[in-house]
């Protein structure tokens, strides 16, 4: 399963998916570079009913799909349009440390860490990929394949087990580990004196792993070397216990996948859930039960019982952090603790050979190319940034996706540079209804043509795409703090319809579990305790 290398493509800061990441990235590739290497996914889609589905089936398309209504939508998502932040500075510390002068389009939500776009991009690959729909014609979900698990089983993690994706794993120690590499030169030290680690790579700095998405920046990159470093610390947490002293590799591995599959999916449900849509709507739907999406319905299941993602959640709604992205980050303090490595998402002058270049691109390896995660989650030490705004607009780096002016190898002909272009463009091809019918279908409010007046020249104002409508109701109706009523219902209804759905969850199989693993707050987990246990930051 050769590893397809995709440094020059980073529609990861996307966040959330198909985009999360995907119908909805934007990551671009061949048809047959695509199957090669997603062939070995866990329950790899065999058969054309692993598809996406719709939550809305009644509802009739926003607009006509046709070219010229395609080309209506790219002009919206144009750089320089609309959506435009206009916030590509020449120095990416001062976007940071004094948006409101020099990033006014970026403000922060005092509520969300920037980590919580890296995190969601990271679920967003857990559940959904279609690497092959096209831009510039029109789709059908239920003839569009989704070669990812609809489960947060963390599939792109294991892989498809130890079996059959050996060359995901390290047995040296005995034990059935996930493979991790200490990045070179930092013998890796922070001021922390934290050691450093990379993706396990081959001899082309392709990165070995269930899911070469989460090689596209260094940020999520990054998150992932974490979700190695976790589940190897928690195989250690359990041969720690005398009773298991003496168990079978297999029964360990077993027992430590479950564990980190529960954690994380607590993690889901109790921290990232609540801050994306609020907590009283988590509440709701977990006392009250989901109204428009049931994994367990046969409407929303494939032939083989298998729960299948909508494209309302997939093409529109968990694309909102696509908005949150910020045009550069503090990726880390300094390999020798002095200089903070500042950097901008990715710069379209770097040259793609340069190992090491001054952006978040993925596919390298070099001594400053990790993170130091205090900038990202809170911990307290008072050096966590925090997120932007939810809300219509997107950074400008984010119009001028590197790999998209071609013609690189298994970059798609088509042009179309800017990734808010491409998410409108695919509500065309996709038919998906607008914000405002399904706003109407649920009883909540309606944003008016008058909320949406910059839309009236493109005669969107009254029908508005779904993926626009939910980033405008979240800074309209919810201040760009959490999403607003549509967006939130129906990530909301998806994520707990999915854990719902699958037997193997705690949400199923004990739905009074507590975590157990260590943390600062006994009976809890969060994404901090997850990186302290998996050593990528330091021990308290």
């Amino acid at each position: 399963m050769p590893p397809v290398n995709r440094s020059h493509v980073m529609s990861a800061v996307l966040a959330t998916v198909v985009g999360c990441s995907t119908i909805a990235s934007v990551t671009p590739f061949t048809a047959s570079a695509a199957d090669t290497l997603f062939l070995k996914s866990p329950r790899t889609p065999s058969r054309a009913d692993d598809s996406f589905i719709r939550m809305f089936p009644g509802l009739p398309p926003f607009a006509a799909a046709t070219d010229e209504m395609r080309d209506k939508a790219k002009k919206v998502g144009e750089a320089g349009g609309i959506l435009d932040a206009m916030d590509l500075l020449t120095d990416p510390v001062q976007s940071i440390t004094n948006p409101a002068v020099f990033s006014p389009n970026n403000p922060d939500n005092p509520n969300m860490t920037a980590g919580m776009t890296f995190l969601g991009q990271f679920i967003d690959h857990d559940l959904t990929l279609d690497p092959k729909s096209p831009l510039l014609q029109n789709a059908d979900p239920r003839r569009t394949t989704n070669f990812r698990t609809a489960a947060f089983d963390l599939d792109s993690l294991y892989g498809q087990g130890p079996q059959d994706s050996p060359e995901l794993y390290d047995r040296s120690s005995g034990d059935i580990k996930l493979r991790v590499d200490v990045l070179p030169g930092a013998e890796a030290v922070s001021r922390k004196g934290a050691t450093r680690y990379d993706l396990p790579r081959d001899a082309s700095n392709n990165a070995v792993i269930g899911d070469s998405r989460n090689d596209e920046n260094v940020i999520i990159s990054q998150f992932h070397v974490a979700m190695l470093r976790f589940h190897n610390a928690v195989i250690d947490n359990l041969r720690a216990k005398p009773e298991l002293a003496k168990a079978s590799p297999d029964r360990v591995f077993q027992m430590a996948q479950r564990l980190v599959q529960w954690h994380y999916q607590w993690i889901v449900l109790h921290e990232f859930l609540p801050i994306t849509i609020g907590q009283g709507r988590v509440d709701d739907i977990l006392r009250r039960g989901t109204t428009f999406y049931n994994g367990d319905d046969a409407r929303f299941r494939n032939l083989r019982g298998n729960p299948q993602i909508p494209v309302e959640f997939s093409v529109a709604a968990y694309r909102f952090g696509h908005s949150q992205a910020r045009p550069s980050y503090r990726l880390n303090f300094g390999p020798d603790g002095g200089n903070p490595f500042f950097v901008f998402i990715f710069e379209d002058s770097n040259d793609p050979n340069d190992p090491d270049p001054a952006d978040l691109r993925g596919g390298k390896r070099a001594a400053r190319r990790f993170v130091d995660w205090q900038t990202f989650f809170n911990f307290g030490d008072g050096n966590v940034r925090p997120n932007k705004r939810i809300d219509a607009k997107l950074s400008t780096p984010l119009m001028h996706l590197l790999g998209m002016r071609g013609p690189a190898p298994g970059m798609p002909q088509d042009g179309v540079q800017s990734l808010a272009s491409r998410n409108l463009m695919r509500h065309v091809n996709f038919g998906l209804p607008s914000g405002q019918a399904i706003a109407r279908v649920m009883g909540v409010q309606v944003l008016t043509p008058a909320q949406l007046t910059e839309l009236q020249p493109y005669s969107m104002d009254r029908s508005t795409p779904l993926w626009y409508y939910i980033l405008k109701e979240a800074q309209v109706l919810e201040s760009g703090l959490r999403m607003g009523p549509v967006g939130a219902r129906i990530v909301g209804e998806v994520f707990i319809g999915l854990l719902r759905a699958d037997r193997s969850t705690y949400l199923s199989v004990d739905r009074n579990w507590k975590p157990t693993l260590p943390s600062a707050t006994p009976g809890d987990f969060k994404v901090t305790d997850l990186l302290r246990l998996a050593g990528v930051v330091p021990p308290l």
